[in-house]
């Protein structure tokens, strides 16, 4: 696996164990040239991960071995890595790491991390996002075009709505994420419920094209507003990740003149280094802005007021939440017997 090596970022050493060890074997990327695109883009993700909670997806032994999801901070974790205490929906709570260094994700990489899962929240405040993401997920039928479609009708729904202004960036996959930094003021029910409006008022608005149904078998060929991906927990891959797929594709930041011309294919661990190194982080502005969600928490009450249209169901694992319609896909539903009066 070839001698350790070792590598620097802000000023602090990162020792790399099995440099040689291939992670990806499609392409012969190995776990050096995962560390040094790390090394390469450190600014832009660290500027995605700083100071938030962060969940590890590691593969140790590259794309095609076992994997899993770290959430707790590793005891072996250096002391310069600082952590914060979150609470689960289950009431159960762990440390997890909160990189504030570049260092921290070559650290992370050493231990076989690809994909880098960080909560909504700043250590600061663990309750109470600063983000709202929006996640725009193509169904069997539909591919990255039609989430294009739904991005730009997306991001006019947010400027009538609040004047909001949303980043987007690639899934890494066939999916496009748009994240808007807003006010840490609101609570996980309260973002989850304004991701919620925008999913409908959308959907309004292009009703063949985009869906906010939970039960897969009520989306159909549309391109689902996963509104879930803002409950408490649920994590949305970085900007800047690398996701594990065969030819090593990253989720990449872009700007609004990109959507629809770029491509996910275009962004892979070989070939966004050269991107960041002539035009930088093109996210790098997000957390100069912060923004209101009172115009999309007004059109939610709206919705239940006028139109009925309540809370929607929670992910399975969830405990049952308050105003939560019944958990029961629509197809078993119909065949339960009536209750007896």
């Amino acid at each position: 696996m070839g001698d350790a090596v070792e590598l620097e970022a802000g000023g602090r050493t990162v020792r790399l164990s099995s440099p040689d060890k291939v992670f990806f074997p499609e392409r012969g990327f190995t776990k050096l040239d995962l560390a040094r695109y790390y090394q390469a883009v450190g600014p832009g993700i660290l500027r995605a991960l700083r100071d938030r909670p962060t969940t590890l997806e590691r593969y140790p032994d590259g794309v095609n071995g076992e994997h899993f999801f770290q959430k707790r901070a590793p005891k072996n974790m250096p002391d310069w890595i600082p952590t914060a205490h979150i609470t689960f929906p289950s009431g159960r709570s762990a440390d997890e790491m909160c990189p504030t260094e570049e260092a921290a994700v070559l650290w992370a990489a050493q231990f076989g991390t690809l994909t880098f899962h960080p909560w909504p929240v700043r250590r600061a405040d663990v309750d109470r996002p600063d983000e709202l993401r929006l996640d725009l997920d193509p169904q069997p039928g539909t591919d990255y075009d039609d989430a294009v479609r739904a991005a730009h009708e997306l991001r006019a729904v947010l400027e009538e709505f609040g004047g909001l202004k949303g980043w987007p960036k690639t899934s890494g996959g066939r999916g496009l994420h748009v994240f808007v930094p807003i006010e840490p003021r609101w609570t996980f029910t309260q973002v989850r419920r304004a991701a919620i409006a925008v999913g409908r008022e959308l959907e309004r608005r292009m009703p063949e094209q985009v869906t906010i149904k939970w039960w897969k078998e009520e989306r159909g060929e549309r391109i689902f507003v996963d509104y879930n991906q803002t409950a408490r927990d649920r994590t949305i891959a970085s900007a800047y990740s690398v996701r594990p797929r065969p030819h090593a594709p990253v989720s990449a930041p872009l700007r609004w003149d990109e959507v629809g011309v770029a491509h996910p294919r275009d962004f892979d661990l070989g070939t966004m280094p050269a991107r960041f190194a002539e035009l930088g982080d093109v996210h790098a502005d997000m957390d100069d802005h912060r923004f209101s969600l009172e115009a999309l928490l007004e059109l939610a009450r709206k919705d239940e007021h006028d139109h009925g249209l309540g809370d929607l169901p929670y992910p399975p694992e969830y405990p049952k939440m308050p105003g939560e319609p019944k958990r029961v896909q629509p197809s078993r539903a119909r065949k339960q017997p009536p209750t007896a009066p």
